[in-house]
């Protein structure tokens, strides 16, 4: 005779109750987190590429808790501890996601094909016209990813793991994947979300940091535009080509990354529209989409319950905070240099989050004064953000090894 089992039939309400309480409260929590950041990116509040399939994906996962067997609970979504060719092989045939996660998550390739869609999207123009001001002031807009190393040692990370969480500080979602893949495998995963979740603070945050740090007269200060020289594509080719070679050879590490952002650049430039179409479109916008939802999906309660997660929530912030104060720093000293004729703001876009945060300059020094057009040079310093986080990986994780 049939026996009715409602917590057998409906699994996912049934494994509430069979974890510890810990566990069962985190999976509620992050399923009302997931809806959240589904309504904020909704919204605009949040970057809506990224967070409204990550909220999915962390909804679902927790929700999605079944009995795998009589002692084991877990999902058929993706297993990331999966590591036996043998078991490998059949829950490549079982998870529905395993396979993008495997192929293309687990070893970076993913954040590989985001960085070449970047690059796609980069006019490099004024960069190459700016390149010593643009490059200092991103330099100084790594102060986070540099500082936060020894505090996160400080706090009990080892070094792989401190260099990983530091580079939130760049601002870079695909540099923060990529580095802890190789430094910081254990701790990847909440890395990478910290990152990705922390990265809408540059939309939310750093407003309030400029009005904070930078006056408004300073902010209306309005830039030359005629100082640009015309740039030709073939000098743009020539300057990724170059930069990406000499690059490699100090950083052989982190060879992928300049591959594919300066690949994406010369794509644009050559004007070879089939690539361009789908770099930017196909390719940049399905990774990011698949990245966001695979995020989602490995945020499960086990992980978030993990004690370093709190530790790595606080370096996060630090680091952002840090670089964001950094770049600013930058611009004054560019504001000191040019006596009085550089806008500070522009600092910001050291953090490179590209366009993010040289829009988000840009909006700023509007409102103080419709005429301050700063973009091209917060650009100029965005893009150059990109290649000095990508520099700050390759010294990390060529370095890293070596001083454990």
């Amino acid at each position: 005779m049939f026996e009715f089992n409602f917590f057998q039939i409906f699994q996912g309400i049934g494994t509430l109750f069979e974890t510890d309480m810990k566990t069962t409260i985190a999976r509620i929590v992050l399923i009302f987190l997931g809806i959240l950041l589904v309504y904020l990116g909704t919204k605009g509040t949040l970057e809506p590429l990224i967070m409204i399939p990550m909220g999915f994906g962390m909804s679902t996962v927790n929700a999605a808790v079944l009995y795998l067997s009589a002692s084991k609970v877990g999902t058929i979504i993706i297993d990331p501890n999966v590591s036996e060719m043998t078991e490998l092989i059949n829950v490549l045939q079982i998870d529905f996601l395993q396979p993008i996660y495997t192929f293309m998550f687990s070893n970076g390739l993913i954040a590989c094909f985001v960085f070449m869609g970047i690059g796609v999207l980069s006019d490099i123009s004024f960069l190459v016209a700016k390149p010593f001001s643009s490059m200092f002031i991103a330099l100084c807009a790594e102060l986070g990813t540099i500082a936060t190393f020894p505090i996160a040692v400080a706090m009990g990370l080892n070094f792989g793991q401190a260099a990983s969480v530091s580079m939130v500080g760049g601002a870079d979602g695909p540099m923060v994947l990529y580095t802890s893949l190789i430094l910081a495998k254990d701790l990847f995963v909440p890395i990478t979300i910290v990152a990705y979740l922390y990265l809408s603070l540059t939309y939310g945050g750093y407003p309030y940091l400029i009005k904070l740090l930078v006056p408004k007269r300073l902010r209306a200060i309005e830039m030359d535009l005629s100082v640009f020289p015309e740039v030709e594509p073939g000098q743009k080719i020539a300057f990724s080509i170059v930069v990406c070679t000499v690059l490699s050879l100090l950083f052989p590490m982190a060879a992928p990354l300049f591959l594919s952002f300066f690949l994406g650049v010369a794509i644009r430039e050559s004007g070879i529209k089939q690539y361009v179409t789908f770099l930017e479109n196909t390719l940049l916008y399905s990774s990011t989409l698949f990245l966001g939802l695979v995020l989602g999906v490995l945020t499960e309660a086990n992980t978030i319950m993990n004690p370093t997660v709190l530790k790595i929530l606080v370096l996060g912030i630090l680091a952002l905070l840090l670089s964001g104060i950094g770049g600013l720093i930058g611009g004054y000293l560019m504001y000191f240099i040019t006596k009085g004729k550089y806008n500070p703001t522009i600092g910001i876009a050291g953090v490179s989050c590209v366009p993010t945060t040289a829009k988000v300059a840009q909006k700023l020094c509007s409102q103080a004064n419709p005429q301050a057009f700063i973009l091209p040079y917060a650009m100029a310093v965005n893009i150059s953000g990109v290649i000095t986080s990508a520099i700050l990986a390759g010294v990390y994780v060529s370095l890293i090894p070596y001083i454990r």
